[in-house]
């Protein structure tokens, strides 16, 4: 298994796949001819969504020139045959979302176990790569979860790494939940013990051949402190 788990891999602005530290050229080196794709939803109820954004990706992909044989969604809608759907793909893309609700999905239909000897292709995209981890920190995103003693921070996920990612850290850093500051707040008191990898956009943990790395600007959270480990076009062995 080759994996790409990423904050996005597309450009915001443009739509255009984020050529930034290798992404575009690292896959298009393991890209396999024929191709067959399957875009893993976060929320197995919002069908129109979910299409939304699979045919966003799809058409990011194209244009830069990766070609598919067959792209298809993995939802609420045919769910029961997620065994053979799976199977049948050359790669898997883990969609962007709510982080506890896609947990819900992928262990409803027992993706974790799906993946265990899973020969392909996984690209993660935020809410999918943070869910790619063994332990998952589900970072609280809505209001009142950081609150909440209910909520759970820690859920099992589908062991792609045991490495915890937060992506987009460009643009959520300055953040406030439930009247207080995600990270300083939040995620700090929740890493002691711990270690979170904040990426920003383009930057992504490359799994292959049992290396892992971290390609582009990275910050380590742990025990309550974090430090800059990478720089743009910088790449980091874990």
């Amino acid at each position: 298994m080759i994996c790409f788990l990423t904050s996005r891999p597309d450009d915001p602005d443009t739509g255009a796949l984020n050529p930034a530290n290798r992404f575009t050229e690292e896959l298009r080196r393991c890209f396999p001819d024929p191709c067959h794709a399957v875009f893993v939803c976060s929320d197995p109820d919002a069908t129109i969504k979910t299409d939304y954004y699979a045919n966003a990706l799809y058409g990011a992909f194209e244009r830069a020139g990766f070609y598919f044989d067959d792209f298809c969604v993995l939802d609420g809608r045919n769910a029961e045959r997620a065994a053979q759907v799976i199977k049948a793909s050359d790669i898997i893309i883990l969609a962007g979302g709510h982080v506890p609700t896609q947990n819900r999905f992928f262990r409803a239909i027992a993706l974790r176990k799906l993946l265990k000897d899973y020969r392909g292709i996984v690209i993660g995209i935020s809410a999918g790569s943070m869910n790619g981890a063994d332990v998952v920190y589900a970072q609280p995103e809505i209001e009142g979860e950081s609150i909440d003693p209910l909520y759970q921070r820690f859920l099992t996920g589908l062991n792609l790494t045991k490495r915890m990612l937060l992506p987009h850290y460009q643009d959520n850093k300055d953040d406030l939940l439930d009247g207080r500051r995600i990270y300083e707040d939040i995620a700090y008191p929740d890493s002691i013990g711990r270690a979170f990898y904040l990426i920003p956009d383009g930057t992504y943990l490359y799994i292959a051949n049992g290396k892992e790395e971290l390609r582009g600007e990275a910050y380590l959270l742990q025990e309550g402190r974090l430090t800059k480990i990478s720089e743009d076009g910088g790449v980091v062995l874990l």
